[in-house]
């Protein structure tokens, strides 16, 4: 595989692809700064995952960073720039920021293919929000989280007051973000805010294990069965079987699935 999908040339400083067959790798590069977030490396993340959608032969992603922490949170230095910026000029700065923030989260959550996330540290604030953007969860044993916006006088901005209440309930949604505390890697699993717990050396192995058990159907179905799933809550039962009649219409057509029904048929006829 590596042989056959290109990986295009370093999109720049903080954002690293590899490949492990048809999974893609994508990795936060700042460990110096535990992966926080600034305005380059979402612009890369953006492109990362445009290039995943572009390549057919990828199947999966996998979300993780370098080094010993997931994502920190926003950079700090852009703290530092909002602080300083003349009063006038605050509001619609955050807003244009808020708006690449959004669309950063948008390529994760909206992605065509399954997306883990591979949790081998601390995912505070925006990281946090990062990880639950991904289908699927797997912590490092031992790995910290939490939803510290309010530690800064914020709101969560990354989509966690979307995603939390959907992993974890309403009213434990509300404790985690309204306290901010620190949810270690066990309790996490045991409120569903994490799906699996590894020893942090097992972490990418299982992710990809697990990526290649998702993937075994046909790329067509995966995409729309996502797509439908993610839009579950907010939708009536009668738009949700609108939604999978279409998705159907679309899988008839779909050469995996006229393959599949005729290797089945062979096999009932006794020719296979």
């Amino acid at each position: 595989m590596k042989d056959t999908i290109s990986i295009p040339a370093p999109l720049a400083d903080f954002i690293e692809i590899e490949l492990s067959g048809t999974i893609a790798i994508i990795r936060l590069n700042r460990p110096e700064l535990r992966n926080a977030i600034n305005d380059q490396m979402r612009q890369e993340l953006i492109a990362a995952f445009d290039w995943v959608e572009r390549v057919p032969e990828l199947r999966a992603v996998i979300l993780t960073g370098a080094g010993k922490g997931f994502c920190s949170g926003g950079d700090i230095s852009g703290m530092r720039d909002r602080l300083d910026a003349p009063q006038d000029e605050v509001a619609f700065n955050g807003w244009r920021r808020q708006k690449q923030t959004h669309r950063g989260i948008a390529v994760i959550h909206g992605c065509t293919k399954p997306v883990i996330a591979a949790m081998n540290g601390a995912a505070f604030g925006l990281g946090l929000d990062m990880a639950m953007a991904c289908d699927f969860i797997i912590a490092a044993d031992g790995a910290k989280m939490s939803m510290s916006f309010l530690k800064r006088g914020l709101v969560s901005d990354g989509g966690g007051m979307y995603f939390l209440p959907r992993r974890v309930g309403l009213s434990r949604a509300k404790e985690l973000i309204l306290s901010g505390r620190v949810v270690a890697s066990d309790e996490a699993l045991r409120i569903g805010l994490v799906d699996r717990v590894v020893p942090a050396e097992d972490l990418i192995a299982v992710a990809c294990d697990w990526a290649r058990e998702l993937t075994q159907g046909s790329p067509a179905a995966v995409a729309l069965t996502k797509e439908i799933l993610d839009k579950t809550f907010e939708s009536s039962d009668e738009e949700v079987f609108a939604l999978g009649r279409q998705a159907q219409a679309i899988c008839y057509t779909t050469g995996d699935h006229r393959a599949s029904v005729e290797a089945f048929l062979d096999k009932a006829d006794g020719k296979g």
